[in-house]
């Protein structure tokens, strides 16, 4: 049952919007206060999906009351009850956060529908809270060490700027994580996340998946269509394995990080775009420069920051949290219990050589629990984990 507040002064209509509320299908769970200052203390000590208040009050006004409660709890939606003489203010209220507003004396079915629109947008913010938390624990960066806590550290940083950043370190060490942690940490965290990995486009096609194309630009553009870039805006891009790019797209790139503007294959009109890049590879751009492979001017718009993720060798004593992880991780997506290692298992897993890196111990790990015994011993890491 929703819980709403209503701070109101004028006892009458707070007891016709109670009874409204509390006799609306099977009723709502209503509070009150008599003015703003209750109000404020009812919060405080209270969790609400909706405040209902007046805009004129003794001792605190709405207005007050609104900016108040956002900075206690920003999440609850508001509804201002104006008198004829509030509309200005009551309008300006929904510059500072207020959901909507009603006149007095409150339109039943103006009132309901209100509530009901505030109520379900909450609902919806939460669904949309609780959907990002799950999106977080799927890039969750596990360990420990002092490489990856310095890694950490660096996000916290970098994160809350615009500061393009290069990611590099060698395939299976998470550099795509690394980027998810710096887009989910910034400003930008309520806009696209767009992932494009430029080894997996041929390179004819990376500028049109990209910059997007105008109908009639090459044989199979039927229609007009946008790009990663103009999908990305007011969010992030995230140009994975970007030595692989062509480079005449490289240079469409530097124009986009020069300009903030792109224009589509076939057409010559600029279009504007606010996108944070990051970029990774698994390549010595440096060496890649020497060979003519790519240009040196675009490396140094992308390395405003650089972050080398260390290989699982550089890490050994992140295993046994990573192990953890990924076993905690695949019994939950085969609906299985969860198995446990034991320690000969684990210290003969430390000691192994990971050239494939993460990727490979979260293909070994599955392995052994799909192959293992209840407990996964040093036996079963010698026969199905042979390195």
């Amino acid at each position: 049952m929703s819980k709403i507040l209503i701070i109101e002064d004028e006892s009458a209509i707070r007891r016709v919007l109670v009874k409204i509320l509390a006799e609306e299908n099977d009723g709502y769970n209503v509070a009150e206060a008599e003015d703003g200052l209750a109000g404020i203390e009812v919060i405080k000590k209270e969790d609400f999906d909706l405040v209902l208040c007046d805009i004129k009050m003794p001792k605190m006004d709405g207005v007050e009351v609104l900016e108040a409660a956002k900075k206690i709890k920003p999440e609850i939606p508001f509804i201002m009850i104006s008198g004829h003489g509030d509309l200005d203010t009551a309008v300006n209220t929904m510059r500072l956060g207020a959901y909507d507003y009603i006149s007095k004396p409150p339109d039943l079915n103006r009132l309901l529908t209100t509530v009901r629109n505030a109520l379900d947008r909450k609902e919806l913010a939460v669904e949309n809270k609780v959907l990002k938390k799950k999106i977080s624990k799927n890039y969750e960066m596990i360990g420990e060490s002092k490489e990856i806590n310095a890694i950490k550290d660096m996000i916290e940083k970098v994160a809350p700027t615009d500061a393009r950043v290069l990611i590099t370190g060698s395939n299976g060490t998470g550099k795509e994580l690394v980027a998810h942690w710096v887009h989910q940490k910034s400003p930008r965290s309520s806009s696209p996340f767009v992932e494009v990995n430029c080894a997996a486009i041929p390179s004819e096609l990376i500028e049109s998946e990209l910059f997007g194309h105008v109908k009639g630009a090459f044989t199979s553009a039927v229609k007009d269509r946008a790009g990663k870039f103009e999908a990305a805006n007011k969010g992030t891009i995230f140009l994975d394995e970007i030595g692989d790019m062509s480079l005449s797209a490289q240079a469409k790139v530097l124009r986009a990080l020069q300009e903030n503007k792109i224009s589509r294959v076939g057409s010559d009109k600029d279009i504007k775009v606010d996108v944070r890049v990051l970029a990774a590879t698994n390549k010595d751009l440096k060496k890649e420069i020497e060979a003519g492979k790519f240009r040196e001017d675009l490396y140094h718009r992308l390395a405003v920051i650089l972050i080398k993720v260390p290989a699982l060798n550089e890490r050994r004593d992140d295993i046994p949290l990573l192990i953890e992880h990924f076993g905690k991780k695949i019994a939950s997506e085969q609906g299985t219990g969860q198995k446990s290692f034991s320690k000969k298992a684990i210290e003969l897993l430390k000691s192994y050589d990971w050239t494939g890196n993460v990727r490979e111990l979260r293909n070994v790990v599955e392995r052994l629990i799909i192959l293992g015994g209840k407990e996964v011993s040093e036996e079963d890491v010698k026969l199905f984990a042979s390195k």
